[in-house]
């Protein structure tokens, strides 16, 4: 992951190459051996819903241990400390726990393939064609994300040009997810999930224990006493608009994916409700456990390289405090951190377009394991496009939480654990809540964007609050108009997107109330509101 060309002995280069060969060839041996398994299209979408545990808890955690929770959450906690690593590994780690505890057994009893069925089976068709036309491009910069990160290894230890590394990365990932399916994807994800947490304990223990004078723990009490108290703080700095920044970040993090497909194809993939319910929870825990790795790394990089740098941090450790060989296992982590979570990003939403949109064509219906495998292919050329954009990893990320957050969040909730009426409800909750959203993401970014300095100190400005306080003051327009537009300012784009996604779900509610009566549309009616403890006995619960 590491931008610069990284200098390592040629036998060990040479070493690295032809382990990564016969490695990748092992995983597409084992896509191979899955696709045996694939004879339906539930078998290739959710696995036939035979996942034991062991395997539902480590796809959950290959899935979503990607770029960000390796390489941007260690250059985030060493330039911001823990606040900058709240949405990963904090939030993340939360999502699956919150998924377990309220989500997972009412969603798993419904006996789904995708978060588009439960739009029809709640609301309605055309709350499932939004949901899922809204739901599938957020993951396009999600997988290009993971190209980018792959690329990046190819770039730093092979010396492959980006555009290239980009392409190999997308065709391997198109390989093992073309093959299998949902089985393919798992068995391979549990396999380099072990490889992926092996590296990163292996990197840790030498860079703690060099800083620990040959104490593992000596060194993480070196840290925490010489780590400035700010960056050690969850809590927001001071100031409204820092809060509710804060509170947009911890709301995106925790509720953000709950709707995604990427977690819920997994609890549809469980065995059982008991084991989807328990999957979540442990991946969650593990989750927290190994995502503060990297933290930890980026922390300690400000004591062990100090002043600033340009590059991958965790690549500057490797080569700083690793062997040679010990490097080579590195690397191998990396890969199968990337690996699994591009497989899954891109399964995911091929799933929902699919089953969900093409199979909406008259001409195409009955064509399940078919339809699938096209999707697949149409999501990875389409990354690829957004991979060649040249942006960041971080920035790629960015709208892959906040979208299913603003626009499927609410009428998600409203449907699982209310008695919604309308399909108005879930149309309007998705629409306005993405509208809301976009339009201060459209002002900060065409209207009026922040300049890299203040033009008249030639110091660069705090914030974009601090820029915007001052370019729309009242000197330059009407107090109403300004107060308002740096008010607005103050709310984060998330939290601006849910509570309009609230306003559209109870719109649509009273439009539905204030209807004529007409004879109801020949749909599958909404499943019973289900309250009760997420650790039931799942004896105790039939299937609906």
């Amino acid at each position: 992951m590491g931008g610069a060309e990284i200098e390592l002995p040629p036998a060990a280069r040479w070493l690295l190459g032809g382990i990564l060969a016969v490695y990748l060839l092992g995983l597409f041996g084992l896509s191979v051996y899955a696709s045996g398994k694939v004879e339906t299209e539930e078998d290739y979408a959710v696995a036939g819903r035979k996942l034991p545990l062991f395997l539902t808890w480590s796809t959950l955690m290959a899935t979503w241990f990607g770029a960000a929770a390796i390489g941007g959450a260690a250059e985030a906690a060493r330039k911001e400390g823990l606040r900058g690593v709240i949405l990963d590994p904090f939030g993340c780690s939360g999502t699956l726990i919150l998924a377990g505890l309220f989500f997972a057994g009412p969603l798993w009893r419904m006996k789904l393939t995708t978060v588009g069925d439960f739009f029809r089976r709640v609301y309605g068709p055309k709350s499932e064609v939004l949901t899922s036309l809204i739901q599938v491009p957020s993951y396009f910069g999600w997988i290009a994300a993971q190209y980018v990160a792959l690329a990046e290894i190819q770039v730093a230890y092979f010396g492959i040009p980006r555009a290239w590394g980009v392409v190999i990365a997308a065709v391997v990932t198109l390989s093992y997810t073309l093959t299998g399916g949902m089985w393919s994807v798992t068995l391979t994800e549990t396999a380099q999930i072990v490889i992926a947490l092996v590296g990163l304990v292996v990197l840790a223990d030498a860079t703690f224990s060099t800083f620990g004078n040959g104490s593992v723990f000596a060194g993480i009490d070196r840290l925490l006493i010489e780590t400035h108290p700010d960056h050690l703080t969850l809590l927001p700095a001071a100031g409204t608009a820092a809060l509710m920044a804060w509170i947009g970040t911890w709301a995106t993090g925790l509720f953000g994916n709950i709707p995604g497909q990427d977690l819920q194809q997994r609890i549809f993939s469980a065995k059982s409700e008991r084991t989807a319910i328990w999957a979540c929870l442990l991946a969650g825990v593990v989750y927290l456990i190994f995502g503060l790795i990297p933290v930890s790394l980026g922390l300690i990089s400000q004591k062990l390289v100090p002043g600033n740098f340009e590059g991958d941090i965790l690549s500057r450790l490797m080569t700083q405090f690793l062997s040679p060989t010990m490097q080579i296992l590195f690397v191998m982590s990396l890969v199968s951190i990337l690996l699994p979570t591009a497989t899954s990003a891109v399964l995911a939403p091929a799933t929902i377009l699919s089953h969900n949109l093409l199979a909406q064509l008259r001409v195409l219906r009955g064509n399940g394991l078919l339809l699938d495998r096209i999707s697949v292919v149409l999501m990875t050329i389409g990354s690829l496009i957004i991979a060649f954009t040249d942006q960041s990893v971080m920035t790629l990320l960015d709208g892959s939480l906040s979208i299913p957050l603003v626009a499927l969040f609410v009428p998600l909730v409203m449907g699982l654990w209310f008695r919604p009426r309308g399909e108005m409800s879930a149309i309007l909750a998705s629409l306005l809540g993405l509208v809301a959203w976009t339009i201060p993401i459209a002002f900060e970014t065409l209207i009026a964007p922040m300049p890299a300095a203040n033009s008249a100190t030639g110091q660069p400005y705090a914030d974009y609050h601090a820029f915007l306080a001052q370019a729309w003051g009242p000197d330059r327009v009407g107090s109403l108009v300004s107060s308002l537009v740096i008010g607005m300012n103050m709310i984060s784009a998330d939290i601006l997107g849910t509570m309009a996604s609230f306003g559209g779900y109870f719109l649509g509610q009273w439009i539905h109330r204030h209807q004529p009566a007409r004879e109801p549309a020949a749909r599958v009616p909404p499943p019973e509101p289900v309250h009760h403890s997420p650790l039931k006995s799942e004896s105790t619960q039939e299937p609906k």
